[in-house]
């Protein structure tokens, strides 16, 4: 009964967790893009470097997300806390 409860909680966590990261990385995308846009309006010529800076940044901030999975995926199939019990 004890492990059923922490692999729930583990599977609830992961799925929260995992929710969580890709909502704070769709955040962090539609502010990376729009100041690209901002910089692009003010400085046309700088639209190479400004596009370059934007997909470094946006591949940084998906990079979280990928982590959260993984992270996710541990506690649900690797669980470290039911061999606790």
């Amino acid at each position: 009964m004890e492990k059923a409860i922490v692999f729930a909680i583990s599977a609830l966590s992961a799925g929260l967790g995992v929710g969580l990261a890709a909502l704070g990385a769709a955040i962090g995308d539609g502010h990376a893009a729009a100041k690209m846009l901002e910089g692009l309006a003010r400085q046309p010529e700088m639209g190479g470097k400004l596009l370059v800076n934007m997909l470094i940044s946006i591949g940084l901030i998906e990079s979280i997300p990928i982590i959260a999975a993984v992270i996710a995926i541990v506690l649900v199939f690797a669980n470290p806390f039911a061999s606790m019990l």
